[in-house]
């Protein structure tokens, strides 16, 4: 006989530990399910988020200190791997002591440890034990892809999952993907020390961003002495090198290393869905607008929906779900005001709707652009390549202040720069609220009142100017 839960949530990463703590608080019976203990947190904690920005920090602080030797220090010696791993299990420790089984057992929580499949719409078992649940989440995540090549089995291949065992620092790598998990590793590596190339399929980096952003970023990563092969792809990976196809022939690339970010696959082909009518297309499960599943009793939440795979995307999706359990207004899944850093140095922070999304669905709309080149905090801080793009609402002689719809951000600490402008697309304010707020000289995001300015300015016509002459 089965053991009865308000919830069944099989998968303890950033998706399943969201709605499962907060059913749990709301006072209803939840059974969390994870194939590991250690696994609990998920890919955020373990593998990704976390670790991956640990990394990113310390190459920063190596990167920094080395750049100040034009203004008279001298810096040696190389990086111990050893001490940057041990700094980075030891940030992941600090998050782990309140993502754990103990700790999530003393919340109040039932936890499972196994391999978790359905044997009926409402029932799952685990370890042979059989639960049933008035409702059950999805949310097993996603694991690193692979591409399709011939692999060596002796090849030095590493993932997002396993980069972080290494015991020495490579002194050549080779990065298979140039999205944002290839770029900001690559660039950490790069700065640890490491010869780093990154090959990519692709004519250019980050081809879901504003090509003038990615350009940005593709320039400074190359000044930094990073290394890339576009339009290119793995024949096959050996022991101690890649052969790539590129567009002017075949070449190897001599490496220790090898770390794949290509994409990520779902975790979903091991729960035996077709027991709980759960159907399958093209490798995602089939979900509606609110997340339920073709059994309206099955949710999917995160990585597993198959969509945007982030971890605050798992968290917007915990959320629709809360709220749909328990009001009337039900919510539909929309990703009209989200947003994601690519955390390089530069970042890349994007929001809303990219102008070929707007094109695409034929809305009107207007582009605004703003080059930090004689931005005061960009001239000192030394980031006047800097830029802001924004898509706005038309205007026209009765509505002259646009309303933002989008837009994307390269400077450093851009992924906070846009906070603001999300805030206002979010509430629907126009972009003049932007431009009567006082900003404290010389805050980074003045940069977000420049445009608004700029965009004030054009609308200057000697219409308005006579206008202006004769009230005052």
């Amino acid at each position: 006989m089965s053991k009865t839960y308000d919830l069944i949530v099989i998968g303890a990463g950033s998706a399943g530990l969201s709605v499962s703590l907060s059913m749990n608080e709301f006072g209803f019976k939840v059974l969390l399910i994870d194939k590991k203990a250690e696994l609990i947190g998920g890919d955020c904690l373990n593998f990704g988020c976390i670790p991956s920005k640990a990394l990113i920090h310390i190459a920063r602080e190596v990167h920094s200190a080395k750049k100040a030797e034009k203004f008279g220090l001298k810096v040696g010696g190389e990086v111990d791997i050893h001490s940057v791993l041990q700094y980075i299990k030891g940030k992941q420790d600090i998050i782990r002591s309140h993502e754990n089984k103990e700790y999530l057992i003393e919340q109040g929580l039932a936890i499972e440890i196994g391999e978790a499949h359905f044997i009926s719409k409402h029932e799952v078992e685990v370890n042979g034990k059989r639960f049933a649940g008035k409702k059950v989440i999805i949310a097993t995540g996603s694991k690193p892809a692979m591409p399709n090549v011939f692999i060596d089995h002796e090849a030095p291949i590493v993932t997002n999952e396993t980069l972080f065992d290494i015991q020495n620092l490579p002194k050549q790598l080779v990065v298979i993907g140039g999205g944002p998990n290839g770029l900001e590793l690559g660039q950490a590596f790069h700065r640890l020390g490491s010869k780093v190339t990154i090959v990519h399929r692709h004519s250019r980096i980050l081809n879901k961003e504003e090509y003038e952003i990615s350009e940005i970023l593709y320039q400074r990563l190359k000044d930094e002495g990073v290394q890339f092969m576009l339009d290119s792809e793995p024949k096959a990976i050996k022991q101690d090198r890649v052969d790539i196809k590129t567009s002017n022939g075949n070449v190897s690339l001599k490496c220790d290393l090898v770390l794949v970010a290509v994409g990520r696959e779902l975790n979903h082909h091991d729960l035996k869905l077709e027991n709980a009518e759960v159907k399958v297309s093209k490798g995602e499960i089939v979900t509606n607008n609110k997340l339920q599943t073709t059994n309206p009793d099955v949710y999917v939440c995160g990585d597993a929906l198959g969509s945007l795979k982030f971890s605050h995307a798992a968290e917007m999706h915990a959320r629709l779900l809360l709220n749909n359990f328990f009001s009337p207004f039900k919510k539909k899944l929309s990703y009209q005001h989200f947003s994601w850093v690519t955390f390089t140095d530069p970042e890349i922070a994007t929001f809303g709707r990219s102008s070929a999304q707007l094109q695409e669905a034929g809305e009107s709309f207007e582009r605004l652009e703003y080059d930090f080149k004689d931005d005061d905090r960009a001239v000192v801080g030394d980031y006047r390549y800097g830029k802001l793009v924004l898509n706005v609402t038309k205007t026209n002689l009765l509505n002259r202040s646009p309303k933002i719809l989008g837009g994307t951000i390269i400077a450093p600490g851009a992924g906070e720069l846009i906070q603001e402008l999300v805030t206002h697309m979010v509430i629907g304010a126009k972009l003049s609220v932007l431009f009567d707020k006082i900003y404290a000289y010389p805050v980074a995001s003045r940069v977000n009142q420049a445009v608004a300015l700029q965009k004030q300015s054009e609308q200057l016509t000697t219409f308005v100017k006579r206008l202006l002459q004769m009230l005052y």
